[in-house]
């Protein structure tokens, strides 16, 4: 992987299009996810204790790939794990497998955790707790100023993400979202890229793809795009052409002449 560099800025900014993941990339990752991990987990606790079972709380980090404080509270996580990675059918399906490893049979612990769901997205819709990462709507708005034209291809279901763009405010500077229920494969194929970059009328051959994790990169290499563009530490990332902490840092060498 290369560094970043004034000459990636302006290779960046010459795409005919610019495809965006959702989470960890535009907004804050354990801000939200984290908030709705915890929500869910707690929910499940909950439910178990009705039946006199219990999660093995050794095994929580792994059922998803979080990170929490000494209150329980997830404060990061895995960004190879399937909370950053997966489809919300692997999410929920994890979780259904640790409810029957708790003692449920497979069809008590589906309904359950399909109910500890409902319950956290019922939640998470009164809190809202979508943020923002540092630079983004500055980069959007160059990319407008620019006139490129910018999607978003994300793990979550398109509903869903469309919803978390409003809450967010920057809906509108994206032409096409889509989310993994559109596709027939999710990420790391390619099919969002391919079907996001159609909906966009501009070539795989000419489009960046920035995202947070080697999930992203991979879907961006079997598409064959112009550019593979992590967001986050560079240790992070295998796949990426180049890797950068923050859009900050991307805004600062992305110029174009």
């Amino acid at each position: 992987m290369t560094e970043w560099t004034t000459e990636h800025g302006r290779r960046l900014l010459e795409a005919d299009a610019i495809l965006f993941d959702k989470d960890g990339t535009l907004l804050d990752f354990t801000a939200m996810w984290g908030f709705w991990a915890d929500l869910v987990l707690e929910a499940f606790r909950g439910r178990l204790a009705e039946e006199g079972l219990a999660l093995c709380e050794e095994a929580v980090p792994g059922i998803w790939g979080t990170k929490a404080d000494a209150a329980g509270r997830t404060v990061d996580y895995d960004r190879r794990g399937p909370l950053a990675m997966g489809t919300m059918e692997e999410v929920y399906a994890v979780l259904v497998w640790h409810g029957y490893r708790a003692g449920l049979s497979w069809a008590e612990s589906k309904v359950i955790v399909r109910s500890c769901l409902i319950q956290a997205d019922a939640e998470m819709e009164i809190a809202r707790p979508a943020r923002l990462l540092p630079g983004v709507r500055e980069f959007l708005e160059r990319c407008r100023a620019l006139g490129i034209p910018l999607g978003v291809v994300t793990a979550d279901d398109t509903d869903s993400a469309l919803r978390h763009l409003r809450w967010l405010g920057i809906e509108d500077y994206f032409d096409a979202v889509v989310g993994t229920d559109l596709a027939e494969r999710g990420k790391p194929f390619p099919d969002l890229c391919l079907l996001a970059c159609e909906r966009l009328g501009a070539p795989s051959s000419r489009t960046a793809v920035i995202g947070d994790t080697d999930g992203d990169m991979e879907m961006a290499r079997a598409a064959g795009a112009l550019l593979k563009v992590g967001i986050g530490p560079a240790e992070t990332f295998r796949l990426a052409d180049f890797a950068v902490p923050s859009f900050e840092r991307l805004l600062s060498g992305a110029v174009k002449k």
